[in-house]
């Protein structure tokens, strides 16, 4: 019943809609003739026994992922046409719904965002596409493609059938619908398939709301659409509805025949897809650039030709995730970098790799026609000597919006989304050292206390405490949050930003232990608007007598460049510290000097002649003199961390030899999921496995997945576990720390350093104590999961 209620509502909302905008889209198609009907002939897609058919054909997709937010506007052609000589017939696009509406119910299909536009290059080039409209969409993006108002909502379930949420849904499907189903290919447009949501398996359970999503993308798209779900050979029949394709997502070097196992035994009759086939992998600040072998990529697309199944290599050309548009990660809090190359065989400027030639030879066998020349770059790549910087404007002059309250509130409720937001109120006396607790910061808070700094608190660190010196009555704390990429995977997507529960003060006085919870707040949002910016800075020089609030060293930076001739080219922020980058306005990405990225690409579209304005926001400030410069090749793969990333410190390694064993574990060997149930159960908050053997009798072990079972048998939410400890990590050959181990991802790994001998240890830190009744163990995903763990023994404590 309440699985029809939510579904009566959308739809009527929907019809009502509709209504209202057929109108104004046909004056909006007679006014602008971008958006009119193309004048092609009508094709059909279907789906027929084992195969897709073309016009009734077998057809065999070879898509190509690319994101046009993610390309500039000007170079779309250019990526297209390498899309197309690499020996791809398809583009599979997602829409990003928080890009489309960043403000409720303001839609923006115009400029870069305009993708009836890219769906109409790529018909002129002789390419068909796949849309993938979510809502949700995950793709290392903000917030996985969903918009951040939606979280002014207190009690919103996103990603469930919640009324709001699922109108708010139904609304957007319905405009993009309006945009692109006059493009389906029964309408003679290049749009021959659509999917359903993304993933949902990664999420959760639920074919009722998988059901009310189909029924309102069906709506919009009609009934000749080709819908499709995509999801993981390891869940993708939970949510699975009758009446949808259903396509696998897996990766370089996975056993392809394995995760096509339980598809083919359920659908003996149904055409194979690999709807995601990861040619490589993103990347996290702070930890090292992400790469895959060409080879492996290339041997498994052509295994999947020669079985005549169809894929899309996500990605082919990744791009950049400009301005704030950078996701994060989770278990825990991990922000995405800028750059979304993505070890693609188009790199983010558009250059083709080794992986595109190798790839380019293996398509081309499958190719009746020689394929097309691989088109040369629309602009050289060019390099601009050092320039300096000025300090412009304090860091937190420009304030978009300002409350007094009782208790804490988020950047949502100041009904901003992103840039930063500011915590002021004033301190009992404390005549000793205290500790300052912030209880769910997100992300990342410098601490001033009357002006002066004092120290940070970075989520990405999982930190949530510091000391702070004795202070008077009346002392003003000052906690300026820069918030980062909201999470875009797993149940942590309800990400809202500044701090979401409470501050306090602990102290121990008179030999008693004293917390005060800190209230009375005043509280500035600072919005990361480059108009705004620019017109404070136009004003700055009327309210200098203004004394700064806080003494930071961070601030805006200005400074400019002269170019007698345009090009890609690739600023180098080594000598700044944290923060984001304009250049002439253009929104490039956000910086920060631990790495792994240290340059940002800037396309030379956005460039001109003679002088070029760079304004950079550096929440921490610079080290040394503020200067920049652009290189002609990027840095993505330098790290500059204080101490490195591992989990190998002996102070948090447990003496196993005052542990019980809980229970000695025996695997199966192959590929998948394996349940291990204890003999009996146990409570504590920290799981030991300790891998005593591998399967192929070296010292090198690996693990792609764990989960904990409860005292009901179930999985335990991940969320909130961190790495206690390792005693061994790749970290050289590969980038596989023991968090890989419980990343949500099936196709990464935690991995131990060849030559290091057994027994090797990981240490999870459960966050808080658990009753356990056993645990899932996944090996890696390649044939005959290599390095797989033969015999373990499990402690809980």
């Amino acid at each position: 019943m309440k699985h029809f209620l939510v579904c009566l509502a959308v739809l009527l909302l929907l019809t009502i809609q509709r209504s209202a905008c057929s109108a104004a889209a046909i004056h909006n198609m007679k006014r602008n003739d971008k958006v009119s009907m193309p004048n092609k002939s009508a094709h059909s897609f279907t789906v027929g026994k084992n195969t897709f058919l073309l016009d009734g054909k077998p057809f065999v997709v070879k898509a190509a992922e690319v994101h046009y937010p993610r390309i500039p506007r000007p170079y779309w052609g250019h990526r297209i046409q390498m899309c197309k000589a690499l020996g791809m017939n398809t583009l599979c696009i997602y829409a990003f719904w928080n890009i489309h509406e960043q403000r409720e119910g303001v839609f923006n299909f115009t400029g870069n965002n305009d993708v009836a536009e890219f769906c109409r290059l790529a018909q002129k080039h002789g390419m068909y596409v796949i849309v993938r409209p979510g809502p949700y969409a995950c793709a290392e993006w903000e917030m996985g493609g969903l918009p951040w108002w939606l979280l002014k909502k207190k009690d919103i379930r996103l990603r469930e059938p919640d009324l709001y949420f699922m109108s708010c849904a139904a609304r957007f499907e319905q405009r993009l619908a309006e945009q692109l189903s006059p493009l389906a290919i029964q309408q003679g447009g290049p749009i021959i398939m659509v999917q359903v949501e993304n993933e949902y398996g990664s999420y959760g359970e639920d074919k009722q709301y998988m059901a009310s999503m189909r029924d309102i993308i069906r709506k919009a798209w009609g009934d000749d659409m080709v819908l499709f779900q995509c999801d993981w050979s390891s869940n993708f029949w939970k949510n699975g509805l009758e009446d949808l394709v259903w396509t696998m997502n897996f990766g370089t070097g996975a056993n392809i025949a394995e995760q096509f196992q339980k598809l083919k035994e359920m659908r003996p009759e149904a055409p194979l897809m690999c709807s995601e086939f990861w040619s490589g992998w993103f990347d996290k600040w702070g930890a090292r650039h992400e790469s895959r072998p060409a080879d492996d990529m290339v041997a498994g697309i052509d295994e999947m030709l020669s079985q005549g199944i169809s894929f899309s290599l996500y990605m082919t050309h990744g791009g950049t995730s400009f301005g704030h548009w950078a996701g994060a990660n989770s278990p825990g809090f991990a922000p995405d970098v800028t750059s979304y190359d993505y070890d693609a065989p188009i790199n983010e400027y558009g250059q083709p790799t080794k992986k595109y030639w190798r790839l380019r030879e293996v398509l081309q066998r499958y190719s009746k026609e020689k394929l097309p020349a691989v088109p040369k770059s629309p602009t050289p790549i060019i390099s601009v000597p050092a320039f300096k910087m000025s300090r412009v404007m304090d860091i937190n002059h420009l304030v978009t919006a300002t409350r007094e309250s009782r208790e804490l509130l988020t950047m949502e409720d100041l009904d901003t989304g992103w840039g930063m937001i500011e915590y002021t109120t004033t301190l009992p006396e404390v005549d000793v050292e205290s500790v300052l607790t912030l209880d769910e910061c997100h992300d990342f808070a410098q601490i001033f206390i009357d002006g002066n700094y004092v120290g940070t608190i970075d989520r990405a660190k999982h930190e949530r405490k510091m000391m702070i010196p004795p202070v008077k009555k009346g002392s003003v704390l000052t906690i300026l949050v820069e918030a980062m990429g909201r999470i875009n995977f797993g149940r942590a997507i309800n990400d809202r930003k500044g701090i979401t529960k409470a501050v306090t003060l602990q102290a121990e006085t008179d030999n008693h232990e004293v917390t005060w919870n800190l209230k009375d707040w005043k509280i500035r949002a600072i919005a990361d608007d480059y108009a705004a910016i620019r017109k404070a800075i136009d004003e700055r020089p009327v309210l200098s007598s203004e004394p700064a609030v806080i003494q930071s060293n961070g601030g805006y930076f200005m400074g400019r460049f002269v170019l007698k001739k345009v090009g890609d080219t690739f600023l180098n922020m080594e000598s700044f510290g944290k923060g984001q980058v304009w250049v002439n306005g253009h929104a490039i990405g956000r910086y920060w000097n631990i790495g792994p990225q240290q340059t940002l690409y800037v396309p030379g579209c956005w460039l001109r002649r003679g002088s070029n304005e760079v304004l950079v926001l550096d929440v921490v400030g610079p080290k040394g003199e503020p200067t920049a410069f652009c290189q002609d090749q990027p840095q993505l793969d330098q790290l500059r961390l204080e101490k490195p990333r591992l989990h190998n410190d002996l102070a948090d390694k447990p003496n196993l030899e005052l542990l019980v064993p809980l229970q000695e574990t025996k695997f199966a060997t192959g590929n998948g999921w394996q349940r291990i149930y204890f003999t009996k159960q146990a409570s504590g908050r920290h799981f030991a496995l300790q891998a005593l053997a591998g399967h192929d009798g070296k010292d090198r072990i690996a693990l792609a997945e764990i989960y904990l079972l409860d005292a009901h048998g179930k999985r335990i939410s991940r969320e909130p576990w961190t790495v206690k400890y390792a005693d061994s990590e790749e970290t050289v050959r590969g980038n596989n720390t023991a968090d890989k181990a419980f990343d949500l991802q099936e196709s990464t790994y935690w991995r131990t350093v060849k030559g290091t001998p057994l027994p090797h240890l990981l240490v999870i830190d459960l966050g808080e104590e658990q009753t356990l009744s056993g645990f899932e163990y996944l090996p890696r995903a390649e044939e005959g999961a290599p390095e797989s763990i033969s015999h373990c023994r499990v402690y809980v404590y």
